[in-house]
């Protein structure tokens, strides 16, 4: 059960860093002016602790299945991930896409969540990407609520930019694929 403990802090350390700009914006304006700059750093910290607890909380979690995935979910798994990086990369792609996408980062890492929960049918999986999830969502009706209406910034160099896009995914797609293997997590083999 500590292992669950952890990874449920880690989450909400990681919910807390992220959101505490649009929880509690008069307390990080009065942060912004006490440090300056080095306010920043405080966040990173907690956000690097916060991946900490998450990584040490899941792999000490205790295996509670909630529901049994089943063997195709994880090819699903894994293109839904392809696609979530794709959609994460089209923000900095600024192309012809990231003129369509509000909040491209957020809806990656949702989509990236809402696919590893098809795949992680224990509750330690659903504390983790349930709550990444959850706050990916979250954090884009905080963000739409307080900044009203969206004007997208020009794209930098059209369709082209979106296409090259593409290979960058895909060498990121495969790296990480590789660091699961390393792990001992083949996604390409199953569950």
């Amino acid at each position: 059960m500590a292992g669950l403990i952890i990874l449920a802090l880690g989450v909400g350390l990681w919910v807390v860093a992220h959101m505490f700009k649009r929880l509690a914006p008069a307390q990080r304006a009065a942060l912004t002016r006490a440090m300056g700059e080095g306010s920043k750093g405080i966040f990173a910290l907690l956000i690097v602790a916060s991946i900490v607890l998450m990584v040490i909380g899941y792999q000490r979690a205790e295996l509670i299945w909630l529901w049994f995935p089943q063997v195709w979910f994880g090819h699903l798994n894994n293109l839904l991930v392809l696609v979530a990086f794709y959609v994460y990369g089209i923000g900095m792609a600024r192309g012809v896409l990231s003129t369509k996408v509000r909040h491209p980062q957020l809806w990656g890492t949702f989509i990236w969540a809402a696919a590893h929960l098809l795949v992680k049918g224990h509750l330690a999986g659903l504390i983790l990407f349930g709550g990444l999830a959850v706050w990916a969502l979250a954090a884009i009706a905080a963000i739409n609520a307080q900044d009203g209406g969206w004007s997208p910034k020009p794209a930098k160099g059209g369709w082209m930019r979106d296409l090259v896009a593409v290979p960058i995914v895909l060498v990121v797609y495969a790296i990480v694929g590789a660091i699961h293997t390393w792990l001992g997590v083949n996604p390409f083999g199953g569950l």
